[in-house]
């Protein structure tokens, strides 16, 4: 079967193939790899979903619980409170801005919290198609004059993550994969209590060592470079294969980590921490 899409939920297509493999006594590794999924997810979901006296995996229960715990949009403030949409019709009228209108409902009906709604529920009430809480051609009242909403920044002019060019992890060459060579490693920052202070860890998928970064002062991108490239000077060469980590501000000086180790470093695409497996499971 094909990696799983992005998706962070299980599909009733992947329950089938786990129960298929699960008879065929595969292993949940084995398993979770061809779905490209954690195997902690495969595990959890075997371990709930298990017939409690015959020890089967019900893939059809298992998706029909799913089914029922899918969140259902909850009915809008504004549209089940007519005095209020009332409220917010009439001075987006007179062009009175989302910001104002919330403030002044505040000031109007101080002890009567039903009434309240901050801006950002009145701007859904008007943009959000198919609720019809309030008229569609009050939104060319609004100062914008806009009947859609636009994102801030186009998704060409966004900035990039980091300066320098990130190479993803679908890049990393195969022996990483099959950890049959050492020397490639898998990193994180670990945040203390309060966020007052952090450290780095390093995990060597092979062999499982695990080295400490020390960062006694800050987790800046800055220090963090610094302090991996120290750690990594006690290692041969032969040790210094690869480095894959998330994308945390703290690698923002990744490049400069690479040069100066003449290792290359690698990402994990976006949410995917089972990516880097052996730091995940090793704390």
């Amino acid at each position: 079967m094909p990696p799983s899409d992005a998706s962070r939920n299980l599909r009733e297509d992947e329950r089938i193939y786990i129960a298929d493999r699960v008879r065929e006594k595969v292993s949940i590794r084995e398993i979770a790899r061809e779905l490209g999924r954690a195997p902690s997810t495969i595990s959890r979901e075997i371990r709930r979903n298990r017939h409690p006296t015959g020890g089967q995996y019900r893939p059809h229960a298992a998706q029909a619980r799913a089914d029922a715990r899918r969140p259902r949009p909850k009915p809008s403030k504004v549209g089940q409170n007519p005095e209020l949409r009332a409220f917010i019709q009439d001075h987006l009228t007179k062009r009175w801005s989302p910001e104002q209108i919330s403030q002044s409902l505040r000031r109007s009906f101080p002890d009567r919290p039903a009434m309240h709604v901050c801006h950002e529920t009145i701007y859904q009430a008007l943009y959000v198609q198919g609720r019809g809480e309030l008229h569609r051609e009050l939104t060319k009242a609004l100062r914008t004059d806009r009947a859609m909403r636009k994102p801030r920044r186009l998704a060409h002019k966004r900035q990039p993550r980091y300066r320098a060019p990130m190479v993803m992890i679908s890049e990393r060459p195969a022996e990483a994969d099959d950890r049959a060579v050492p020397g490639h490693w898998e990193g994180d920052c670990i945040i203390g209590k309060n966020h007052t202070s952090a450290i780095g860890t390093l995990v060597e998928r092979t062999t499982r060592y695990v080295m400490l970064v020390h960062l006694p002062i800050d987790r800046s991108a800055e220090r963090m470079r610094d302090a991996l490239v120290e750690t990594m000077a006690t290692l041969p060469a032969h040790l210094k294969r690869s480095l894959t980590w998330d994308q945390g501000s703290e690698m923002g000086r990744h490049h400069e980590v690479s040069i100066a180790t003449d290792m290359p470093v690698y990402f994990c695409d976006p949410a995917s921490p089972w990516q880097r497996g052996s730091n995940e499971n090793t704390y």
